[in-house]
């Protein structure tokens, strides 16, 4: 019979010796390969970023190099612009002089010149330009304007005057409001300083680098323009990634991107923050250098550690060699008497000479196993005689418990088939299991008719699909769903396409892979629709007693006064009562009508980006007659940056907000006590405090604060009046905004109120 084992078996090793040699050469190598290469990978590291450190700080020198020599010509010409030499009232010649002796000290002062308040130049080094009029030109402009400092430029009114040079004439200009004794300006002294100047900052720091290491460097300014740099690039727009991290950093850094002409590049960047009083142009020095030519000492520290590895490799299995053969040479000699046995010689099993402990107890452990096996023989046989009975004495077992699990499964079915309730039963795909007649009556399909297909796109309308795939997706993401355990409204669409309103309570069945959804419907269209028809009769009625309580109100209002002439005092106190009890009247209506709008989702909302800070004094402002009254002071206090705070909100709800926690603020305070209210942000969040120090709220009351008609049961509460309904609307609008609500309060220390609202963020 021919064998069936692998053809490359007879290529692998046939004794333990062999084996432990080729493992010990295997592990050997791959340890030396493994040990140089955890080596080698940590010195590449460090090597790349020592060359990515030399980069950056090639960058920062450049980079500080620049702000310093900028921060002297800035300071240069501002002490020239201070000097008497140089103002109207000295004379025209001496003037010149002094401006034509201050360019040739200053090797790139390409001009320098002083203009009147009208713009023309009055004087300048060597008369030129002298008349002309630079009224339009922006460093004068600037100057005049607090801004001393112009960005790169090419030259305008200089270019013809100029000697011809390899480049175009460009410049910074640097320009100073010339004083009188009093301070006021009286014209402005403008330098042109070459960008020339720029050049020998580079030649100073780079150069001596360059030849050696084939670095680059590059000066490009706030919008990305190339100011100096290679040939070609000077005046080039760039979008890297450099000039973002340079301009999101304090400190300078380094990486590797990819630049237009397709070349990869590691970058070292730093951006200019000024020096001292000289606030900076926003300057971006790029020393750039290509990573072929950058990592080229990593390379040859690869390449010396590979060969280290290999050498490593090669002396350690010849090691391994040694130390297998020395390993088998006991085992080969327990090997032989163990063969003698099965030839059925009476031979003892001993480890031989030169046997170490663990061969030792190996021989021993086969003698008793020699003759446990006997004994296992034995009982081997025995039970066989005895397997057939068992196996039908367990097949019994079997199917008592099979019974017993369909009958529970029938009970099951027949609770289900029988329940008021629809049940639908969905696998964690979404597809619908079971379904029940009373689902059938409910949505009018048939089981038959749903079973395997997506319950979401049998019963769910198809604008609430989107939501209900996402619920889907982020249970089985994170095993979590907001809906299991809970009874919630949902909106269904039956099989003739009418949407009908169902209470749907959704469970989760079952264990490991027979996990599903256990969903129960109840049919509450009926219940919506008398609750629709009594808020439609609330509001109705609401509205109709608004309009005659308003005239009733406004003619009480003429009567108290005094419209109809002076009243008796009787009957001025019952005018009183009367129009404050009517005014109450019309605050309730209208938290009534609020109520009922924000129920039936038709509350008019219009929100804008808008300053938080007036909405709040406004409130503040409509209540200050009313805390007139009560006898307590109102104050506004705006933590740090909080007054230029911005959200989007309906200024309108907002106030009546602020005015519903100040008002009853107000009632609870005591005559003589203040409120504060406060505004504080941060972290993407704004937030208004409004704190009094009255009885507070009592600690049973505290958990149905925000309920509609909820009021302390407390005499004095009672006292105060109210509707009950205003924390509940003012609750509704906050959540609304996207914000939040609460209170902490004290009993017999005072409450506060805080509304917590997203901040719009400001560029």
């Amino acid at each position: 019979m021919p064998s069936s084992a692998p053809f490359y078996r007879k290529f692998l090793p046939r004794r333990l010796a062999a084996w432990l040699a080729l493992a010990f050469t295997l592990l050997s190598f791959l340890l030396s390969v493994l040990l140089v290469t955890v080596i080698e990978q940590r010195n590449t590291q460090q090597v790349k970023t020592s060359i990515g450190h030399g980069l950056e700080e090639l960058a920062l020198q450049t980079s500080d190099k620049l702000e310093r020599g900028m921060y002297e010509r800035y300071r240069e010409v501002r002490l020239i612009a201070q000097r008497r030499g140089v103002r109207p009232e000295s004379p025209l010649e001496r003037r010149r002089e002094t401006l034509s002796q201050l360019q040739d000290s200053y090797g790139f002062y390409s001009w320098i010149g002083v203009a009147g308040l009208d713009g023309k130049v009055q004087v300048a080094a060597k008369g030129v330009l002298e008349g002309v009029d630079v009224g339009k030109r922006p460093w004068f402009r600037d100057a005049l304007r607090g801004k001393h400092a112009g960005d790169v430029h090419e030259a305008v009114l200089l270019a013809k005057l100029l000697p011809r040079q390899d480049e175009p004439w460009r410049f910074v200009d640097v320009a100073f409001p010339v004083p009188d004794d009093a301070g006021r300006p009286q014209g402005v002294l403008g330098v042109h300083l070459s960008w020339l100047w720029a050049r020998d900052v580079e030649r100073s720091v780079i150069a001596p680098i360059a030849a050696r290491r084939q670095v680059e460097a590059l000066i490009v300014d706030a919008n990305g323009k190339v100011l100096l740099g290679p040939p070609g690039w000077q005046g080039s727009m760039l979008s890297l990634d450099s000039l973002r991290a340079a301009q999101a950093r304090k400190n300078g850094g380094y990486l590797t991107e990819t630049w237009p002409d397709g070349e990869s590049w590691l970058v070292g960047y730093a951006r200019g923050r000024g020096h001292a009083d000289y606030p900076g142009l926003g300057w971006t020095v790029l020393v750039r250098q290509k990573v072929d030519d950058a990592y080229a000492p990593v390379r040859r520290l690869r390449e010396y550690g590979l060969a280290a590895g290999v050498l490593l490799a090669a002396l350690c299995s010849l090691a391994g060699v040694f130390v297998a053969r020395r390993i088998t040479r006991p085992l080969d000699e327990l090997a032989r008497s163990a063969h003698r046995i099965r030839e059925g010689e009476p031979v003892a099993i001993t480890p031989g000479r030169g046997g170490y402990e663990e061969v030792e107890a190996l021989s021993g452990t086969l003698s008793v196993l020699v003759a446990d096996l006997v004994h296992r023989r034995r009982q081997l046989e025995h039970l066989n005689a005895t397997l057939e009975e068992r196996v039908d004495q367990r097949t019994l077992e079997l199917e008592k418990a099979l019974t017993t699990v369909r009958a529970s499964q029938q009970r099951i079915v027949n609770i289900i088939e029988t329940a008021q309730d629809a049940f639908i039963s969905v696998d964690l795909d979404g597809r619908i299991t079971d379904w029940n007649s009373a689902a059938h009556a409910l949505l009018g399909w048939s089981r038959q008719e749903v079973v395997g297909r997506m319950l979401f796109d049998v019963i769910i309308a198809e604008r609430h699909r989107g939501f209900a795939w996402a619920a889907l997706r982020q249970f089985r993401e994170s095993g979590q769903l907001d809906l299991l355990g809970r009874r919630v409204e949902r909106t269904l669409v039956r099989r003739d396409g009418a949407e009908i309103t169902a209470e749907m309570t959704t469970g989760l069945v079952g264990t490991g892979e027979g996990v599903f959804f256990s969903v129960f419907l109840h049919d509450v269209s009926e219940r919506k629709e008398i609750e629709r028809m009594k808020n439609e009769f609330v509001a109705t009625v609401s509205h109709e007693l608004r309009t005659p309580l308003t005239a009733i109100s406004a003619s009480l209002s003429l009567l108290k006064d005094g419209m109809a002439g002076d009243l008796p005092a009787d009957a001025q106190g019952l005018v009183g009562v009367a129009c404050a009890s009517t005014e109450r009247l019309v605050r309730l209506i209208g938290d009534v009508l609020d109520i009922q709008k924000m129920e039936a989702g038709q509350m008019d909302y219009r929100f804008e980006d808008a300053l938080v800070a007036p909405v709040v004094e406004g409130a503040l402002a409509a209540m200050d007659s009313f805390a007139a009254q009560a006898g307590v002071a109102l104050r506004f206090e705006a933590g740090d940056g909080a007054a230029g705070l911005h959200a989007s909100v309906d200024r309108d709800r907002l106030t009546q907000v602020l005015t519903n926690l100040l008002s009853n603020a107000i009632k609870f305070s005591e005559r003589g006590s203040g409120v504060l209210t406060r505004l504080d942000g941060g972290k993407g969040l704004l937030r208004i405090a409004v704190i009094d120090h009255g009885a507070g709220i009592p600690e049973a009351f505290r958990g149905r604060i925000f309920q509609r008609f909820a009021q302390a049961d407390s005499a004095d509460s009672r006292k105060k009046g109210g509707t009950g309904l205003g924390l509940s609307i003012c609750r509704s609008i906050v959540e609304e905004h996207g914000g939040s609500i609460w209170f902490e309060a004290e009993e017999g220390a005072g409450t506060s109120f805080f509304v917590e609202l997203p901040a719009l963020s400001r560029q």
